[in-house]
């Protein structure tokens, strides 16, 4: 009864009174504002701000064309950029690899940290377990430039140890790096070898916010390690789980930008090409500004879409969504 007089009251504030509350929490907590505060201007500066700068997907932008072509007058074409890229012989091969290798990234790369997380909330030994975490992180603290240069050096067809196993087995060298058939599975494993441990650490955290007094009666009712896991560990961060499902959903077509134009070359282009490589030889190889914008606005509207949509469906399923 008391809650609902609250929330009463509180629908007839007027927005004066309201402006002034929120002014007033500024206030008051003013030292916790300037603490995100760095977070936030880099958001507006690198996020929001050159988000003016799609408008070029609806003209002819000429770079080299002085301040009038540029910006007094330029020249509107419409959709017409993006209906030259939907009807190009590039489009259904970029947006296939770019699904494909997205989706394998999300199904081996998400469950994986989770697993992670509850084998190392079941080590009892904490020295083995901050071994294991130490290892498991620090691939994260590696540029995609040094990953890149150790995956391309392991599967080397001359000199790498996995084909001087291959050659000591009896079997023939094979150049996995300039085979279409197994770019995708190399990219794959990279990223999910460089993303597991850190990935882990949210679950982690969470684990660690679960009531142990759960785990104590679950003792004592005869529950072993696994049943404590299956029905106390996983259900205490389902909540976190439906939050960051969600959110990898929506960069589905991020399917790793840096990680494929540092291990893919001509001969992969097949599987590897994605629309991120396309938009940079197209954008900043060819100065093809405009095309360049409309395929990369293309890509973020279709991942605002699948954002939305498994923001929906996971909440219809009765879990946390990001909104």
């Amino acid at each position: 009864m008391q809650s609902k007089r609250m929330i009463a009251i509180a629908g007839q504030l007027s927005p004066k009174s309201r402006k002034k509350g929120f002014f007033s929490n500024i206030s008051r907590y003013k030292f916790l504002y300037v603490l995100i505060l760095p977070g936030l201007l880099y958001f507006i500066i690198f996020h929001y701000i050159p988000m003016y700068g799609v408008v070029i997907a609806f003209q002819d932008f000429k770079p080299f064309g002085g301040l009038e072509a540029m910006v007094l007058n330029p020249e509107w074409v419409g959709v017409k950029h993006f209906q030259e890229f939907f009807g190009s012989y590039y489009f259904g091969r970029l947006l296939e690899n770019t699904l494909l290798i997205s989706f394998y990234k999300l199904l081996f790369g998400f469950p994986l940290p989770i697993i992670l997380a509850l084998m190392l909330n079941e080590v009892v030994r904490a020295r083995f377990k901050k071994i294991v975490q130490t290892i498991s992180y620090l691939p994260h603290f590696l540029s995609w430039v040094i990953i890149s240069g150790m995956v391309i050096a392991l599967l080397s067809p001359t000199a790498g140890p996995i084909n001087m196993i291959i050659t000591a087995l009896g079997g023939k060298p094979t150049a996995f790096m300039g085979e279409p058939g197994y770019f995708r599975s190399v990219v794959v494993a990279s990223d999910v070898w460089a993303s597991v441990g850190w990935g882990s650490i949210v679950y982690l955290a969470a684990l660690a916010g679960i009531n142990p007094a759960l785990y104590e009666s679950a003792r004592i009712d005869g529950a072993n390690r696994f049943r404590q896991m299956l029905h106390i560990s996983l259900p205490g961060i389902s909540n976190i789980i439906s939050i960051l499902f969600v959110l990898s959903a929506g960069n589905i077509l991020n399917a790793g930008f840096e990680q494929v134009l540092l291990l893919y070359s001509p001969s992969v282009y097949s599987s590897g090409d994605i629309i991120d490589t396309y938009v940079y030889r197209e954008g900043l190889l060819k100065n093809n500004f405009s095309y360049a914008a409309a395929i990369g606005m293309f890509k973020n509207v279709i991942g605002l879409l699948f954002l939305i949509v498994s923001n929906y469906v996971v909440k219809r399923m009765g879990r946390e969504g990001v909104w």
